[in-house]
């Protein structure tokens, strides 16, 4: 079966490189699937779950926005934040799902609601990829 090298980049560098059949990730125009020799393309990113699916296998990475760089041999993710499930700390992702929420419903006018809002929607995403909900 074909593959496509994919590779998960961030700020703090490299996370993942993997040769998989397909990736599926959430753009902000809805959901892509990538397969080997896929037209050259160029997408922003939600927050939200890759999946790289290679045999009967699929690894799921979390990402935090970014942009998905298409060519036909290769996939390039550049994430502002990303982490693979198995890497993931759960606590430390709860611990920051209850900060937002708190923050959320704290009634005070320091307290910018946009930025936990995107706080809760990060750490719930990397719960979800680690199947633990909470």
């Amino acid at each position: 079966m074909k593959v496509v090298k994919v590779h998960v980049v961030t700020p703090d560098g490299p996370v993942l490189e993997e040769d998989v059949e397909m990736v599926i990730a959430k753009a902000q125009s809805g959901e892509l699937g990538i397969l080997p020799g896929h037209i050259p393309m160029v997408a922003p990113l939600q927050i939200g779950v890759v999946r790289l699916k290679k045999g009967t296998d699929t690894e799921l990475v979390a990402v935090s926005g970014g942009f998905l760089e298409v060519r036909p041999e290769k996939v390039t993710i550049l994430a502002q934040a990303a982490e693979v499930a198995s890497d993931i700390d759960v606590l430390r992702a709860k611990a920051a799902k209850e900060r937002a929420e708190q923050r959320l419903r704290a009634q005070k006018s320091d307290v910018d609601f946009r930025r936990a809002e995107m706080s809760l929607q990060r750490a719930i995403n990397r719960l979800n990829v680690t199947n633990k909900h909470f």
